[in-house]
């Protein structure tokens, strides 16, 4: 059989680029490179794009990659039929390239920016689409859809960075009426938890808005919930099927950056310690959430489940989640009983029947 070309995205120009160098590192490690001719293709954090040109993929996550001399910029041309374009001195050469997968998070990545490019293009990729890409890249999109799904979450209010710039005094106190502390505080248009705090006080709340709106115009606040943190991996086109549940116990105030990606604090439960009843009742709605925003491909999607009476709270939906040794969307489906080269094979599958 004739080898797919996959073209592996990866980088980006959003502050979660050292997330995606190290999820390209792991899909890059894991794909079968005896299946698919793989172009790897670097966005940099100033928006250059470029072929790596080596297999040591052990040096995207220092951004060494960057330095290869065997490196040559590149380009997906939205013209049909162009494909992947590599530049050459003076020449241009044309790669065919049947399927990307745009290993990237954040903005310009995740939120339908690329998705239109392939699109244009005519290029399958795995992941949802431009529509649901964007809607679940805003959380306070996000928060519109799920409670029209009908599904349980945190009380929340939308702040915008014009607000705190001329009524700061103002929105906090419209905050404190609201909710209790502590309260979080998050950019309306990040993931890993970038900008995210936890507001204990008045003075922290303060340092948490100012915090967000340095990376969004939309800043969401939400309510504490005190409940175990569950993350479900869900995989499908028509018919999403989700993986066991899994914990994530912190370590530390809440899973944040640090916490992710940092140190050693955090530790992972698979599967996640609550009882069967409720881990069923968590899978339907991550699928309940998945089709409410038309997600396809891949997603995870991740709740809360309070520790005094197992109420089951969504907290958010990322559509292109972490890829990295550590990540829980492929370790969830990895102990479902997918591992994580097969896993890769069935995204692919995914995205090019979603262009049929």
């Amino acid at each position: 059989m004739k080898k797919l070309s996959v073209c592996i995205l990866f980088g980006g120009m959003s502050p979660e680029h050292e997330v995606s160098l190290r999820s390209a590192e792991s899909v890059l490690n894991n794909i079968d490179h005896g299946k698919y001719n793989v172009f790897p293709v670097g966005i940099t954090k100033d928006g250059n794009w470029i072929l790596f040109g080596s297999d040591h993929y052990s040096e995207l996550p220092d951004g060494t990659w960057e330095e290869n001399p065997n490196n040559c910029h590149a380009a997906i041309s939205p013209i049909r039929g162009q494909g992947l374009l590599r530049f050459e001195g003076d020449c241009v050469v044309r790669e065919h390239i049947d399927v990307v997968f745009p290993v990237l998070h954040g903005a310009n990545g995740e939120d339908g920016a690329v998705q239109g490019l392939l699109q244009l293009a005519g290029i399958p990729y795995v992941g949802p689409h431009i529509a649901a890409s964007a809607v679940a890249m805003d959380k306070t999109l996000t928060k519109l859809v799920v409670d029209h799904a009908g599904v349980p979450q945190a009380a929340w209010h939308l702040v915008r960075r014009g607000e705190l710039e001329h009524h700061m005094e103002q929105v906090v106190e419209t905050l404190e009426d609201k909710f209790s502390y502590p309260m979080f505080v998050k950019p309306a248009g990040t993931g890993s938890s970038v900008g995210v705090s936890k507001a204990a006080n008045r003075e922290s709340l303060y340092a948490a808005l100012t915090a967000a709106a340095a990376y969004d115009e939309k800043v969401l606040v939400e309510e504490f919930i005190d409940g175990r943190e569950i993350e479900v991996a869900v995989l499908g086109n028509d018919n999403p099927a989700a993986s066991i549940c899994g914990e994530i116990d912190s370590g530390a105030e809440f899973y944040d950056y640090d916490a992710k990606y940092v140190t050693d604090t955090s530790t992972a439960y698979i599967p996640a310690r609550i009882s069967e009843e409720v881990e069923e009742q968590v899978r339907e709605m991550a699928v309940k959430v998945y089709a409410a925003i038309g997600c396809q491909g891949l997603s995870r999607v991740d709740f809360f489940v309070t520790h005094a009476d197992n109420r089951i709270v969504f907290n958010e939906i990322n559509t292109l989640p972490g890829f990295t040794s550590i990540s829980m969307y492929p370790k969830l489906f990895a102990a479902s009983g997918i591992a994580y080269s097969q896993l890769i094979d069935e995204l692919l599958k995914l995205a090019m029947e979603a262009c049929k």
